[in-house]
């Protein structure tokens, strides 16, 4: 099986060598481009290719189905039957799958599943690199160093069962990275954005943002640790958010073990979390963040299932009008916990009705702290969902609607859902690039938010 063979092709041969009870196999196709970038000057620049298929065999026993996943990258014609035996191997060896579940059936096939792979190349950045350019010439006449990256992907998957599913979907996936420093390298401001093409980024708009946020800089502030009102951007509440989300597995939380559990027992859904009219919501369709319409998964764990493979998705609203409506489901773990089955849905969403931008929210703020982004975000107590991090890039004093200069960094400790129950303010809901999760979720629009008195614990001497 070449690269000359078509990713639909692979997953019918291999679904034709299977001998298992049930299978699933996944072809996914990738291509990536990429620029990089430092002192004002791009540094590499590159594309790559690459081929990953995945076999699940579900093998019936006497007491139970038992489940083996095997992935290979670049699988040839001689590597596909072994790899199909491998995964058929792993189903007998191993015990039966406590989610094991009938394959899902009754999927419309995709009408291009035969259709050769999307791919991306460098022409995507035909538009940006220019500006991109203008920006270095910019920034070099105006004494400011401009870092960075832009990363483009395009993946297609294929998945195939042997109950008749055919489905395919095509992932575009961009990100860039932009960071500014002064020539004494004591300033630094950090600006990201995701994209699905890089026609709807401007470099330019970015590298004049941050020169603003240099001449805040020029000012230092030192702070004590302390409680502070504090304007979160978008990408922070992201960040926060999704891991959130990565949190909220139902099971976890009818077990005992997460934020999401009700004392004396069972889950919080149908409880108020915030008094802001907040929707958390995952939709494949949202524009701007389309994303697998059905359930694509290579593993199983409380929040996924390989015998899920095909399910469809649609709206999931997490939170509704403040109240949590649903937590993440499979079909074993919706049986487990009399809830609706509600999967993992690859974007995230957070709209409190707000209309301000942040600029606004700045302007109407008397004094407290306006982030630039978190990082080295890590969970503490998972009953509380407790997480610790460090601000980065950026913090800025506010007095009277102005900035009026840059303070040191913290360290914070706080927990979104208690962050969620105590904001007072929740702005316009944008498309935003989480900076710590960045390397893998990337679809998310929220708006910023004010907090009364975001804990920051202790100084950093963190950039």
């Amino acid at each position: 099986m070449s690269r000359r063979h078509k990713p639909h092709e692979i997953v019918e041969r291999a679904l034709e060598l299977s001998r298992a009870d049930g299978c699933v196999v996944i072809a996914s196709e990738e291509s990536t481009a990429n620029l990089r970038w430092a002192g004002n000057a791009l540094t590499t620049n590159g594309v790559t290719r690459g081929r990953t298929v995945t076999v699940i065999a579900t093998v019936d026993g006497t007491e139970g189905t038992a489940s083996g996943v095997v992935s290979r990258s670049a699988v040839t014609a001689a590597e596909l039957e072994p790899l199909v035996r491998a995964a058929e191997a792993a189903a007998r060896e191993a015990g039966p799958a406590e989610d094991a579940r009938p394959l899902v059936t009754g999927v419309p096939r995709s009408a291009d599943f035969t259709d050769g792979p999307a791919e991306t190349s460098s022409a995507v950045f035909d538009a940006f690199a220019p500006a991109l350019g203008e920006s270095f010439a910019r920034a070099r006449a105006e004494g400011r160093e401009l870092y960075g990256f832009a990363h483009h992907e395009v993946a297609s998957h294929y998945l195939g069962t042997s109950t008749g599913l055919r489905l395919r979907h095509d992932q575009p996936t961009g990100t860039l990275e932009l960071n500014a420093k002064s020539p004494d390298r004591l300033r630094s401001a950090w600006a990201g954005r995701a994209t699905r093409d890089f026609r709807d980024v401007d470099p330019l708009e970015l590298d004049a943002d941050l020169a603003r946020r240099l001449s805040w800089a020029e000012r230092r502030i030192e702070l004590p640790a302390g409680r502070y009102e504090t304007l979160l951007p978008p990408t922070a509440v992201a960040d926060l958010l999704i891991y959130q989300q990565w949190s909220a597995a139902a099971r976890d939380a009818a077990e005992g073990r997460t934020v999401f559990s009700r004392a004396g027992g069972g889950t919080r859904v149908g409880e108020k979390l915030s008094g802001l009219p907040l929707t958390l919501r995952s939709d494949p369709a949202a524009e701007g963040l389309e994303c697998a319409p059905f359930v694509l998964t290579a593993s199983s764990g409380d929040d996924a299932s390989v015998f899920d493979n095909g399910l469809p998705l649609g709206r999931t609203d997490w939170i509704r009008d403040g109240v949590l409506e649903h937590l993440v489901t499979t079909r074993h773990s919706a049986g487990l916990t009399d809830l609706p089955v509600a999967p993992f849905v690859d974007n995230l969403i957070l709209d409190g009705g707000g209309t301000r931008s942040l600029d606004e929210m700045v302007a109407a703020t008397e004094r407290g702290l306006l982030l630039t982004c978190l990082w080295y975000i890590r969970e503490v107590d998972p009953a509380s969902l407790l997480l610790t991090g460090l601000t980065r890039d950026g913090v800025y004093l506010l007095e009277n609607g102005e900035v009026v200069g840059e303070v040191n960094n913290f360290r914070f400790n706080e927990s979104p859902v208690s962050l969620l129950s105590r904001a007072t303010e929740a702005g316009r809901t944008e498309r935003t690039l989480p900076r710590e999760w960045g390397d893998y979720f990337t679809r998310a629009a929220t708006p910023a938010l004010r907090v009364p008195d975001f804990n920051m614990s202790s100084v950093s001497q963190g950039v």
